[in-house]
């Protein structure tokens, strides 16, 4: 019987050149995704400076306190996911797994929070479309609001979702002890992730609830 004896051939000569691809190749994606929120930053710009009265009216339906709640939910998730970091590098496992879960929990609050706030809106008829409510000259500027707030909270929301999964993957992998203080890149680069869709949010929330 001839026994085939397969060896793994990796590009990367150690644990460090590992570490140092990876962080590369997140903040290359972490690159392109500040461009593709920038183009939309700027349209916003571009718009609440033609028409400051109709998007300040627009910011007007938005719930101020479901906007704020969800902000400081989201740095405090973002705080656990730090906590996460360094308890990887010392090699607590169980403080690990508990920073871990919080960041989930958090996030999932963040994202429950968001989405009783999507229904307030399909309620209210302020989902753009053809049943969107308020009627007069100033109804296609107001909806123009709405679509950049849907769009840029939508896609936000999606990365959300993204950093969920990804916490999740990491908690099972630290349950079973697949992280270390000599392996934490994975911890590191889902915290970089975590981090940068937290800052998204903060240009987002006084972009879209404090304009006045």
């Amino acid at each position: 019987m001839n026994t085939e004896i397969v060896t793994e051939i990796s590009p990367f000569s150690n644990e460090t050149q590992r570490s140092m691809a990876q962080h590369l190749g997140m903040w290359t994606f972490i690159a392109t995704e500040v461009l593709f929120f920038g183009g939309l930053f700027a349209g916003y710009a571009l718009y609440r400076t033609t028409y400051p009265e109709i998007f300040a009216a627009g910011s007007h339906r938005l719930d101020f306190w479901i906007g704020t709640i969800n902000t400081a939910v989201l740095l405090t998730s973002s705080l656990c996911m730090a906590l996460a970091d360094s308890a990887a590098k010392l090699g607590r496992r169980a403080k690990l797994q508990w920073c871990l879960a919080g960041t989930w929990l958090l996030g999932a609050v963040f994202l429950g929070l968001k989405f009783y706030e999507y229904h307030e809106k399909f309620v209210e008829h302020l989902v753009p479309g053809a049943h969107f409510l308020p009627g007069g000259g100033a109804a296609p500027q107001l909806q123009l609001f709405f679509v950049l707030y849907f769009a840029m909270t939508g896609l936000h929301a999606l990365h959300m979702i993204i950093g969920l999964g990804l916490i999740g993957w990491l908690w099972k992998r630290a349950g079973r002890g697949g992280l270390s203080p000599g392996h934490t890149a994975p911890v590191e680069i889902t915290g970089l992730y975590w981090h940068f869709v937290d800052c998204i949010w903060v240009f987002l929330y006084p972009l879209l609830y404090l304009v006045r």
